[in-house]
């Protein structure tokens, strides 16, 4: 059995990333990489993939669901936007997780949030017109897992900040 990909783009539109990663060029890498199995969460995307099977390689397409999480749960390898959600929810799972930055968006958090998670080992990270680059060079098991998290910590922080305690 093969290795599947997840690629979410959240609720956002990234044509980009899903004519990039749906292209031959990226498709070929990951067959090569041993992944046979794609699915591609478009979002309010224009871009939308006709999903195919073929003996070797499956793509799956669609919009939206209530929960990304099983979709995530199942996957190898997630590729996503760099959405703070998309990214904390893949990463809090212990999933291998490439963040692809939208460059469209100027002086945005998101290259901040995925340029700190990738120096902390947690994550790689790259534009769409490396993609094909990174997926070839990636080495998932250098990969740090991203430590659980504490909302009690955050509560008790929190009941401070207000004055309840």
């Amino acid at each position: 059995m093969g290795k599947r990909v997840f690629v979410t783009v959240g609720t956002t539109s990234f044509d980009e990333l899903i004519s990039c990663v749906s292209a031959e060029r990226c498709t070929s890498i990951l067959k090569e990489l041993g992944y046979n199995r794609m699915i591609l969460q478009i979002g309010r995307g224009t871009v939308e993939p006709e999903p195919y099977s073929t003996p070797n390689f499956t793509m799956d397409v669609f919009r939206y669901k209530d929960s990304l999480v099983q979709d995530i749960r199942n996957a190898d390898l997630v590729i996503s936007h760099a959405g703070a959600g998309s990214c904390l929810e893949t990463l809090e799972e212990k999933k291998h997780l490439i963040v692809v930055i939208n460059e469209k968006l100027m002086s945005n958090h998101q290259l901040e949030l995925a340029n700190q998670l990738h120096k902390d080992g947690h994550l790689y990270y790259c534009t769409c017109s490396t993609l094909g680059n990174t997926l070839k060079s990636m080495d998932l098991s250098s990969l740090k897992v991203f430590p659980p998290g504490q909302p009690e910590k955050f509560a008790e922080f929190l009941d401070q900040a207000v004055g309840f305690t």
